[in-house]
């Protein structure tokens, strides 16, 4: 039923306009052991190794879930422990100018037929690029570890 039908049945009934869907549905910390770990890894690895031209494990800072959505906070390194050189990526300009604070990554992914994919990603941002993804993706800030703008 669409919003706009279903609110004068709401507050008939006394319950005000309905929370969107991702309020309804509690924030998971996805950490070691998760079953929802390996998976949403999975689905954020290959955009990594195409941005950054090589392959890639995740140190995670923070992983969060929320319905079929699902936040990524922390920093790629290479197979072998190393740190990712970023001088020999497409950021390596980035970094002459000093506009790329890697190696920190952020990623919203959604899962889509059982497959988590990214929707958007970014890696060295100099600010809080994620601040936006609550209107633009339509998550909760919540999910993105970010308080609510007054």
């Amino acid at each position: 039923m669409r919003p706009a039908l279903l609110a004068p049945a709401l507050f008939a009934l006394g319950l005000g306009m309905a929370a969107p869907v991702f309020a309804q549905q509690a924030v998971v910390d996805v950490g070691v052991g998760h079953p929802l770990r390996k998976p949403i890894l999975d689905g954020l690895r290959p955009a990594i190794e195409a941005d950054l031209g090589q392959r890639v494990v995740f140190v995670v800072s923070d992983l969060r879930v929320q319905g079929d959505r699902a936040f990524f906070a922390g920093r790629p390194q290479r197979p072998n422990g190393r740190a990712i050189d970023f001088s020999r990526t497409r950021y390596a300009e980035a970094l002459e100018q000093g506009v790329f604070d890697g190696p920190g990554t952020y990623a919203l992914l959604r899962r889509v037929g059982g497959r988590w994919t990214v929707e958007t990603f970014v890696i060295g941002p100099t600010d809080v690029a994620w601040s936006g993804w609550p209107e633009e993706f339509g998550v909760s800030w919540e999910l993105v570890n970010l308080p609510r703008p007054q």
